[in-house]
């Protein structure tokens, strides 16, 4: 099961690396084209650009056909086909000599990483620029060089995609998710990659089993959750917990930043959930934000939205760079962050309050909450339940209950099934 859904994932992440994407234009649909493939009823939306979204504008939309510079022989020095973050998001169209001076101008690299090429934009002022590894600079000769962008740059449509898993209740949970980067992996990909298993996992709960609404959310980031909120802020209101599932693919470690708040239901369970499945996960601040949380927690808008990742933006050394690649994310640490994801929502749903219906303590063996051979395991056993019991008092919820016992939730989870079997306990919902 493990190596077989990593393996599936990769291979969906392998698809979509290839794809030239931006905020707008053909990438962005032929993505959402296939992750339908997975998701048949996922929505897929469109809005044109200058629509006003709070105080912002949809952008223009860009679409790249043939990008390269050419040296004195007609060598192809940097090329957009060989890879798309080759050209700078955003750029102009261009075709004319330029020197090497003014083509200098127009280069990014990264000194201090030679061998990768950078990711840079210009989503919001017209310029044009290409990106290459720094140490190619030393052989691109004198020039003069034939400098060709053939882009389109005008009014358009802006995409984005939701879908509503219904729940026995209409509060919801938000998962969101961007996809506007072209070939990168971590970045990028393994955020839509992992949502779409998580989805096609929830769609597998029988009705019964799951109390929440979920609403899944893939925008362009920044602009496009600006947009989706201001279009369905009513709606979201009704959202209990959320996260922003970026960078959730490489193995290196688990990483936890906190809603605005710091203290919702969405931050007891990032906190829970990676203490146990990995102690040593790297906690962030409010004031480390980088992603789509920084629109769903801002004032006035105020969602219980936090981050589950693996390592996070901006932390690690392949970020926004060509490194960030299928060999940083892998089949193993992509199913490490669909556990993480997975665990969180198996919490949300079996968390509830707790309340006892025997005064004192009640007598245990006659319900066959007592074993019959003392041994050392069974003290513990015996204490974890009392423990557990002495804290349903209809006001601590099951993640308090599993902190304050010093327990793992799913074993806490269990004492409480085997107390409210035998009518010891009774569930107050949230």
């Amino acid at each position: 099961m493990t190596a077989s859904l990593g393996q599936e994932m990769h291979a969906l992440a392998a698809r979509l690396f290839p794809i030239n994407r931006s905020l707008t234009g053909p990438g962005v649909r032929e993505t959402l084209s296939i992750l339908q493939e997975h998701l048949q009823d996922l929505q897929i939306y469109e809005v044109k650009s200058g629509t006003s979204a709070f105080d912002w504008e949809i952008p223009n939309e860009w679409s790249v056909n043939d990008a390269y510079v050419k040296d004195e022989t007609g060598k192809k020095i940097i090329d957009f086909k060989t890879s798309n973050l080759h050209l700078m998001g955003y750029s102009t169209p261009v075709n004319y000599l330029v020197t090497r001076e003014e083509l200098m101008k127009h280069l990014h690299t990264l000194p201090d990483q030679p061998t990768a090429i950078p990711y840079v934009t210009s989503y919001y002022s017209e310029d044009w620029g290409f990106c290459v590894a720094d140490e190619d600079l030393q052989n691109i000769g004198d020039g003069p060089f034939e400098v060709y962008v053939d882009s389109t740059l005008g009014p358009g449509v802006m995409n984005y995609a939701d879908l509503i898993i219904q729940g026995q209740t209409d509060e919801e949970i938000l998962l969101s998710t961007y996809f506007c980067h072209p070939s990168m992996a971590n970045n990028e990909l393994s955020g839509p990659v992992v949502l779409t298993f998580i989805a096609k996992w929830l769609k597998e709960i029988p009705l019964k089993d799951r109390k929440y609404t979920y609403r899944l959310v893939m925008v362009p980031e920044t602009i496009g959750s600006i947009y989706y909120i201001s279009k369905n802020l009513e709606s979201l209101r009704k959202v209990r917990a959320g996260w922003v599932l970026t960078c959730i693919g490489d193995e290196r470690t688990y990483s936890y930043v906190p809603s605005r708040d710091g203290n919702t239901l969405a931050d007891r369970v990032s906190k829970k959930v990676l203490s146990e499945i990995y102690p040593d996960y790297k906690t962030y601040s409010w004031l480390d934000r980088g992603s789509d949380e920084r629109q769903y927690c801002s004032p006035g808008v105020d969602l219980p939205v936090a981050s589950i990742m693996r390592s996070k933006y901006g932390e690690y050394p392949e970020y926004h760079t060509s490194l960030d690649d299928l060999s940083l994310v892998t089949p193993d640490g992509l199913y490490g962050g669909f556990v993480a994801m997975q665990a969180a929502i198996k919490m949300l749903e079996a968390n509830a309050v707790f309340k006892t219906r025997v005064p004192c303590e009640p007598q245990l063996g006659k319900r066959g909450l007592y074993p019959n051979t003392s041994v050392k395991s069974s003290g513990h056993l015996v204490r974890d339940q009392m423990n557990v019991l002495s804290y349903c008092d209809g006001v601590n919820d099951l993640i308090s209950i599993a902190e304050l016992c010093k327990i793992e939730f799913t074993v806490a989870l269990e004492i409480i099934n085997r107390l409210t079997a035998a009518d010891v306990i009774e569930r107050l919902d949230l």
